[in-house]
C-alpha cells in the first residue's frame, strides 16, 4: 500500500502518499456501488451527497476504498478512470508523487476542466 488517509489542514480528510508513486502508476483500484440517477436527490440529503461520482447516463457511483477522500485541485497530481465493465475506479499518478505529498484529482473529471465546483476552492 502506497497511500493513507489523514486530516489535511483546511480540507478535512484527504489522501497522501506514504511511499513514492511514479508517473503513470495505478496506485489504487477501488470498487464502486452503483445507484440509479433518480436516487441522487436522496443521497444529497445525507453526508454521502458530497462523495458521489457520475457514472453512466442512468447511474451514479459511490467509490469505496479511498476513492471518495481525494481532494480537488485544478492542478492535480492524479486522475481517475472509470472501469464500467469492472465496476471500479482507477487512480493514476500524473507525475511522480513523493511520500508525504497529498494526492489530488480534478473533480470535474478532466484535468484541463477549470469549471467551477459546487464549493469554494482555496
Amino acid at each position: 500500500m502506497k497511500i493513507k488517509f489523514r486530516e489535511i489542514k483546511n480540507k478535512g480528510l484527504g489522501v497522501v502518499a506514504i511511499k513514492k508513486i511514479v508517473a503513470g502508476e495505478v496506485f489504487e483500484e477501488a470498487p464502486v456501488i452503483l445507484y440509479r440517477a433518480e436516487e441522487e436527490e436522496y443521497l444529497e440529503k445525507t453526508a454521502l451527497g458530497n462523495y458521489t461520482y457520475a457514472w453512466e447516463s442512468q447511474w451514479g457511483a459511490i467509490v469505496l476504498g479511498y476513492g471518495s477522500l481525494y481532494n480537488h485541485s485544478y492542478h492535480p497530481n492524479a486522475r481517475y478512470e472509470r472501469d464500467f465493465a469492472g465496476k471500479s475506479m482507477q487512480y493514476i499518478a500524473l507525475c511522480d508523487i513523493e511520500a508525504g505529498e497529498e494526492i489530488t484529482i480534478n473533480y470535474n473529471g478532466r484535468i484541463e476542466d477549470l469549471s467551477p465546483t459546487w464549493f469554494e476552492v482555496f
